[in-house]
């Protein structure tokens, strides 16, 4: 049995953007809970020199809805990057999925050989669509999800695999 290219990506993105939000909640709660300004915790990086949590979840938001548009060959949304709150970054999260979710499978199914350009600071990029898709999109947005997640903990949100992972 063959995994459609939608398949892997438009409803793996959305399920892992939806624990993501479930996860803010958490760190929400966290805050109320503990008295900490919640911007303690979107502000909060692991090193000096990476992105804070709330850019995380920008970054995150950005490859799901960008590999899906990509893929599908339509215009990838433009959402600006001014979220510092927990509760603009469950906004975000939520305008990404319903982004996705005008995506129809007919449009991402057999983008495996589509040529997708990648436009970095250093220069254009051009990989076909399952290579962007398993070799660039998907690891960058578990790493950026991985990244918020770990922030959070790390700064004493009690969440843990099932949190990360949901329903699959």
């Amino acid at each position: 049995m063959q995994i459609s290219m939608y398949q892997a990506s438009a409803p793996r993105f959305v399920n892992t953007l939806k624990n993501l939000s479930a996860i803010l909640d958490k760190a929400q709660a966290h805050a109320d809970a503990k008295k900490i300004e919640p911007k303690v915790l979107t502000a909060a990086r692991l090193f000096p020199d990476m992105f804070a949590m709330s850019r995380q979840v920008q970054s995150a938001c950005d490859t799901a809805k960008g590999a899906v548009a990509r893929l599908a060959g339509v215009e990838v949304p433009v959402h600006e990057d001014t979220e510092q709150t927990l509760e603009e970054l469950k906004a975000r999260i939520a305008k990404t999925i319903a982004f996705i979710n005008t995506v129809k499978p007919s449009q991402v199914d057999g983008s495996e050989d589509k040529e997708v350009v990648l436009k970095f600071r250093t220069g254009e990029v051009r990989m076909k669509g399952m290579q962007y898709l398993l070799g660039h999109a998907q690891p960058n947005f578990y790493f950026h999800v991985t990244t918020a997640y770990n922030i959070l903990r790390h700064n004493g949100v009690e969440v843990g695999k099932k949190d990360y992972i949901g329903t699959p």
